[in-house]
C-alpha cells in the first residue's frame, strides 16, 4: 500500500538513452569485497515516496507515487545532474486515464511506478488502486524520451496490462517491475500482500502480458499472511535476484517497512535466501531496516546499475516530523549476495 508522493513531477531525460547491451554487460562486473557501502548525502528530495530512476544523456530521471489530487498530473518525478541534488519536474501523466473509472471506480491517483527501456521506447508502468483492498490495475505508457524539451516527448497511455479483483483474485496487482532478461524474454512482476509476488510473460512488442504464454509464477510470499509487496528484479552475472519489502509502509514513524532478497539462477524462480529457504515458502534474507533515532521503515526498493556500481534507492520516514525522504545506498557484493550502508 502506497501513499502519494509531495512532489510534483515528471522525470525528465536529455539525449540518448544507455543501450541494453551496455546494462547487461554492466551486470558482469566482479565483486569488491573490501568495499564499504555508501549512503549518499541528498539534497532536494524530500517527498519521494516509491521511488524508480533511470539515466537519459547526462541527467538521472526518478519517478514515484502521487500526483495532484485537485485534478491535475499523476506519477511525480524529479531530475538530477548528479544523483545527489534534485528537483522537482512536473507529471508524467496529465490525469487517470479514462479506462481506470471502469476498472478502479475508487482510485484517485496512482503509485509505484517503473520505468524501463527496450525497443527505442521508454515504458512507464504504473498502479491504480483501492486503498487496503486488491481492486486494482497496473497501467501502461509510453514516451520516445524522458526530455520534456525534446520535440519528441509526448506519454501515450497503452491502457491496462493487469488488473485484479477483490474476491476473485489472490493478488493485488500493484507495484509494477519490467524485467528485460533479453530481446525476445521480457517479464512483469508485480505484488503487494495477498498470494505475494506474481510474474507473467510480456510480449515485447507490446509491453503487455503475453497471450501465448499465460503461466503466472509465484515468486515469494510470506508465512500467516504476513505483509510483502514491491518486487524489483536485477541479474548480476549468472544468477537473478528479487529485492522485496516487508512488513508495513505508510505510517510514518510508525511504520517497519525492511528490504530482503533472494536469488535464483532463472528468472523465474525459484528464489532462495542465504540459507536456501525459498522465497515462495516465506524466505528471504533481510539487508535493511531502519529503526534509528533518525529514521524509520526503509523500503519500497528499487535498483539501479551503471558503469560497474549497483545502486539501491528507497524510501523512509523521518522519526520526527512528517513526510517520507529519498535514499540512496551504494551496493557492495559479497559472496554472491548484496549489502548495503546502516541508515544513520
Amino acid at each position: 500500500m502506497k501513499l502519494p508522493c509531495v512532489i510534483a513531477s515528471v522525470v525528465s531525460v536529455a539525449l540518448t538513452a544507455i543501450p541494453l547491451a551496455s546494462l547487461l554487460a554492466s551486470r558482469q562486473q566482479p565483486e569488491s569485497p573490501t568495499a564499504e557501502p555508501e549512503l549518499l548525502e541528498l539534497s532536494g528530495s524530500g517527498g519521494v515516496h516509491d521511488p524508480v530512476m533511470m539515466k537519459q544523456g547526462e541527467t538521472y530521471y526518478l519517478f514515484c507515487t502521487g500526483g495532484n489530487r485537485r485534478g491535475g498530473g499523476i506519477v511525480t518525478a524529479f531530475t538530477s545532474p548528479n544523483m545527489r541534488e534534485w528537483s522537482r519536474a512536473g507529471y508524467a501523466l496529465s490525469g487517470l486515464p479514462d479506462w481506470v473509472a471502469a476498472v478502479v471506480p475508487r482510485a484517485r491517483d496512482a503509485w509505484a511506478p517503473d520505468i524501463a527501456h527496450f525497443n527505442d521506447k521508454y515504458y512507464l508502468y504504473y498502479s491504480v488502486s483501492t486503498f487496503g483492498q486488491n481492486t486494482s490495475a497496473i497501467g501502461l505508457a509510453t514516451n520516445k524520451t524522458l526530455a520534456p524539451q525534446s520535440p519528441d516527448y509526448e506519454w501515450v497511455d497503452q491502457g491496462m496490462v493487469v488488473r485484479s479483483r477483490r474476491g476473485e483474485d489472490d493478488f493485488n496487482a500493484i507495484d509494477p517491475n519490467l524485467v528485460v532478461e533479453d530481446d525476445q524474454n521480457v517479464w512483469l512482476s508485480w505484488g503487494s500482500y495477498w498470494g505475494g509476488i506474481m510474474m507473467r510473460r510480456v510480449d515485447p512488442a507490446t509491453g503487455k502480458l503475453s497471450e501465448t504464454d499465460t503461466t503466472l509464477h509465484k515468486l515469494a510470499r510470506r508465512a500467516q499472511g504476513s505483509a510483502i509487496e514491491a518486487p524489483f528484479i536485477v541479474r548480476r552475472g549468472d544468477q537473478w535476484y528479487l529485492f522485496v519489502s516487508w512488513d508495513r509502509c505508510c505510517r510514518g514513524p510508525r511504520s517497519n517497512y525492511k528490504v530482503a532478497v533472494g536469488r535464483s539462477d532463472k528468472v523465474t524462480g525459484p528464489y532462495v535466501d542465504k540459507e536456501g529457504k525459498p522465497m515462495s515458502e516465506g524466505g528471504g534474507t533481510m539487508i535493511l531496516e531502519a529503526e534509528t533515532d533518525n529514521w524509520r521503515g526503509a523500503g519500497h526498493q528499487a535498483v539501479y546499475q551503471e558503469d560497474g556500481t549497483d545502486y539501491l534507492l528507497f524510501h523512509s520516514y523521518p522519526a520526527v516530523g512528517r513526510g517520507s525522504n529519498l535514499h540512496i545506498s551504494t551496493i557492495v557484493w559479497e559472496d554472491g549476495w548484496p549489502r548495503v550502508a546502516k541508515m544513520p
